[in-house]
């Protein structure tokens, strides 16, 4: 590996998407192996929380806890509620990562962290870069209608995927050799990358919780067949995957990482194993192509 000092520098955008984040640790892992030194990361939902948890130097905690969980284990971290504009207000699963890899103020970080949010009563996008690194991260991780939104700051805060799901402008102000962009919402492929349970597991008993729920999954869109949440989820997803296409054209990134949008469901964090390799191996094929056009391997693009 070259001294910290030669290494190329990489400003990280990690995009919004469920359990499909994940992957973004087998990302931040494949460059940490080659040499690449991340001097900046900016994300939207899961994208801040696991580029925020990297940034603090729990990486490895985390990884091992959220590998070891099942489906049971993250019943117990959902506070539900039936007000507040979501079904779980997040406040047990925070504790529990704070209890896990500690907290600190985003300020304090050892490299330039943001974490993005948006103001649901003023329609804004919110960069949250200083004050408490888990508050940012539980603003950005309202999914709305799943979570409930967060008040900080005098303001009412919600994922910040709805307006931006691979947030690169925060970066800007970072000067990198690189910017890698993971994007969690990307083209479905046939077969789906990873085998996911027929069984939704754990959205059956948060649809209990919705209008005409029956606690069996059983809550379903006239003539359609699928359930309100899964009409959500696929709403927001599309939403976003147009979101990142504009963001892709206006931004030029160097290195663009795409997670299928059909890796798996939102909920399916039991699947934390292959999906932290899935990402690996996904970086590992677009590294090779980068280090292959730059003629060195670890080294960042020609100019």
């Amino acid at each position: 590996m070259n001294p910290k000092g030669n290494r190329p520098t990489v400003s990280l955008v990690l995009g919004s998407g469920g359990a499909r984040g994940l992957a973004h640790i087998g990302v931040i892992r494949e460059l940490d192996s080659r040499g690449y030194d991340i001097r900046a990361i900016s994300g939207s939902s899961m994208g801040a929380l696991v580029g925020g948890i990297h940034a603090l130097g729990g990486l490895d905690a985390y990884e091992k806890w959220v590998t070891a969980l099942g489906q049971s284990d993250m019943l117990r971290l959902l506070d539900l509620t039936l007000s507040g504009g979501g079904l779980i207000r997040g406040e047990v699963l925070i504790q529990r990562l704070r209890e896990l890899v500690g907290e600190c103020n985003i300020e304090d970080l050892p490299l330039d962290y943001t974490a993005v949010a948006v103001d649901i009563e003023r329609g804004r996008e919110v960069w949250l870069s200083d004050g408490s690194l888990f508050e940012a991260i539980r603003a950005s991780m309202a999914v709305p209608s799943v979570f409930t939104p967060h008040a900080y700051r005098g303001r009412l805060l919600v994922d910040g995927g709805l307006l931006n799901p691979v947030p690169v402008a925060p970066t800007l102000r970072t000067l990198t050799d690189l910017t890698v962009i993971v994007d969690l919402n990307g083209e479905a492929v046939v077969p789906p990358p990873l085998h996911t349970d027929a069984d939704p597991g754990l959205l059956a008993r948060l649809r209990s919780y919705l209008p005409g729920g029956n606690g069996n999954g059983a809550v379903k869109v006239a003539e359609s067949g699928l359930a309100m949440s899964d009409v959500l989820m696929r709403s927001l997803e599309t939403m976003q995957a147009a979101l990142t296409r504009r963001n892709l054209a206006v931004f030029w990134p160097d290195v663009v990482i795409s997670v299928p949008k059909n890796t798996c469901r939102f909920h399916e964090f039991h699947l934390a194993s292959p999906l932290i390799e899935y990402g690996r191996r996904l970086a590992v094929d677009a590294l090779d192509r980068l280090e292959a056009s730059s003629g060195a391997r670890g080294g960042p693009p020609s100019p």
